[in-house]
This record gives structure tokens, C-alpha cells and sequence, in this order.
């Protein structure tokens, strides 16, 4: 965290005295909203969970475990518990999304000029090497079917040309095992967001954690688009607004299609889904940029809460998502 102190302030409740701490992290912010009397140990709890998926999961990093996995592909190598259940969350969701949200996507993303923190990346826009070359014409991605893992031994096999790219599992399950976390050592009730992927554990405030929902999480609050509660699970807006850059071919952003390697078409600018944790809400909301007119169809079957707003702001809700767009008082 940087200096967190600095950035605490109150949260609003309807019983018992909340506490919140905003603070920087991956390239995006973070939300911690607990008790007050746990807040040192919830803020403990959420920094170890933090180091712990970034030493096992970023790509920009390059003694991250991860990293070191895709050195030794074509060998089977054993796994820390970190990576193991990142891993089978991201295979799972693979499946779960009939692989429209697929871990094997590395390759594309670094095409796109992806290659580095997203801060960089902008930075060094139009005058970097790499950069420049940047088209997104890696192509399909390889497919998650070809990592073999067994979870119960915690092996995993990479087959050569295979990368791995976790960035649409590893913040949203950070979330959900942070907030698990907190509530399991403090027997309280507690909200984590990261990147604006919100998961909740424990018993919710009267009315429930009430969420601001906007394309960019950054500005959610201050001008919202619509406020909705939840009470449990998990809260996930995927969209296609605010991580962008430029590059010789066009603007980029960080959405890719599995089956393509590309962006996909420009259908919808924010999908916003609810689900039994943040992981899922994640996943879903994902794959329905990805599907683009397929999306209301696909998210409807599965009965998911869902929010889409398209390219010219027309807004499509879905499975119990409220249907009026109404801002309450906050």
C-alpha cells in the first residue's frame, strides 16, 4: 500500500461504525470497507493476499512464479498454493465460459502492445520499438485444453508456445479470498474491490453494500451511472473504456477474443454482472464483451443479474438487475 493512512475515511452504515481505506494497486485502486475495530487486521489480511497473487501471478514481474512456469514448459513442475488455485479458477472459468475467457490469451495481449504495466504502456506509446509493432495479430489463442494440471498434486504441465496471461482471474479472485479471508479472522463483515471487481463476506449492512456502478470504477462514486445493493457473492464491471492505448494499427485495449486473438467487435463499452462471488461476476461480464450481440442471450440462460451499456449508451438490464436507472440518496 502506499501510505494508506493518508486516504482512510469513514464509510456510511446503517448500524455500527464502518471504516474505509482507498489506496493504489496494480496499475488501479483498491477498497477495503470493515468494521472499524478489525480495520488493522482486515488491512493486514488484504496486503498478504495482495503479495501473495502477485508473487504467484503477474506477468510483469519477472521472478514471478508464473513467469518461472512458462520458462520450464514442456516439463511438469510443481506449484504453490497461490498458483495452484489461481490456476484452477482460470481453467474452471475457462469451461464455465465455454472458453470466451480463456488464461492462454498471453500471447495476444503482448501482441496488442501489452507487455508491460498498463502506466508504461501509455507512456511509451508511439515511441517505443515494440510498441510500434504492436498489431494484435497473434492469432488464436492456443486454448486452456492443453495446460495439464492436477490440482490435487499441485503439477502443472505447459506445453511449449503456450503463455499464460491471469489477469481476468487473478484481481477478481484476489477480491473474493481477501474478503474470505478478513471475515474468517475477524468474524466480521467486510468489502473488498479491486479494479472496481467487488466481492463481500460476511453478515452485509442493513440494506446491503450498496455499489456505484459507472464504464470506469476510478469515477463510479462521484458520477455514477446507477447505484445497486448486494448482499453477498460478488460485483464485476468489465469494460472496454478506460484501459486503452495507442499503437500504429488503431487503439488497443485489454479485452481479448480467445477464438480471434483480437479485440473484440466494439458491442458493448461496460457489461456489469452480479454473481455467487466476484470471480464469477468477473467471468461472465467478460465473456459478454467478448460475445457482443450474443451476450444478453448468453448471460439470460444463465440467469445472471447483468447491466450492459453499448457503444452508444443504451442501457440492456438483464436477470434481476434493477430496471430502472435510479440514484439514491447517498
Amino acid at each position: 500500500m502506499t501510505e494508506p493512512q493518508r486516504l482512510e475515511r469513514r464509510a456510511r452504515s446503517g448500524a455500527g461504525r464502518l471504516r474505509r481505506l482507498d489506496f493504489p494497486v496494480w496499475s488501479t485502486t483498491a477498497t477495503l470497507v470493515a468494521d472499524a475495530a478489525n480495520m488493522a487486521a482486515a488491512v493486514a489480511e488484504l496486503n498478504a493476499e495482495i503479495a501473495e497473487i502477485e508473487a504467484a501471478c503477474s506477468r510483469f514481474r519477472a521472478d514471478s512464479e508464473i513467469n518461472a512456469l512458462v520458462r520450464t514448459a514442456g516439463a511438469e513442475v510443481p506449484l504453490s498454493a497461490v498458483l495452484n488455485d489461481v490456476l484452477a479458477a482460470a481453467l474452471r472459468v475457462a469451461v464455465a465460459t465455454d472458453y470466451l475467457v480463456d488464461p492462454t490469451v498471453a500471447a495476444a495481449v503482448i501482441a496488442m502492445g501489452y507487455d508491460r504495466d498498463i502506466h508504461q504502456v501509455r507512456l511509451s506509446a508511439g515511441h517505443d520499438i515494440d510498441l510500434a509493432r504492436a498489431t494484435g495479430s497473434a492469432g488464436a489463442a492456443p486454448g486452456a485444453w492443453m495446460i495439464q494440471h492436477d490440482p490435487r498434486r499441485r503439477r502443472l504441465l505447459l506445453p511449449p508456445g503456450v503463455g499464460i496471461d491471469l489477469g481476468a482471474t487473478a484481481k477478481a479472485l484476489a477480491a473474493d479470498r481477501a474478503a474470505e479471508r478478513i471475515a474468517g479472522r475477524t468474524g466480521a463483515r467486510v468489502l473488498v474491490s479491486i479494479g472496481g471487481d467487488v466481492a463481500v463476506a460476511g453478515a452485509a449492512p442493513e440494506g446491503g453494500w450498496r455499489i456505484a456502478v459507472a464504464d470506469d470504477h476510478r469515477t463510479a462514486e462521484a458520477d455514477p451511472q446507477t447505484v445497486v445493493a448486494i448482499s453477498s457473492g460478488g460485483l464485476a464491471t468489465s469494460s472496454i473504456v478506460s484501459r486503452r492505448w495507442t499503437t500504429p494499427a488503431g487503439e488497443r485495449h485489454h479485452i481479448i477474443d480467445p477464438r480471434t486473438g483480437a479485440n473484440p467487435a466494439a458491442v458493448w463499452r461496460t457489461a456489469s454482472v452480479a454473481a455467487g462471488s466476484c470471480l464469477d461476476a468477473n467471468a461472465a461480464a467478460t465473456a459478454a464483451i467478448v460475445l457482443g450481440e450474443q451476450a444478453p442471450q448468453w448471460l439470460t440462460i444463465r440467469r445472471l443479474p447483468a447491466r450492459l451499456v453499448a457503444m452508444d449508451g443504451r442501457i440492456t438490464v438483464l436477470g434481476g438487475w434493477p430496471s430502472t436507472e435510479h440514484l439514491d440518496d447517498r
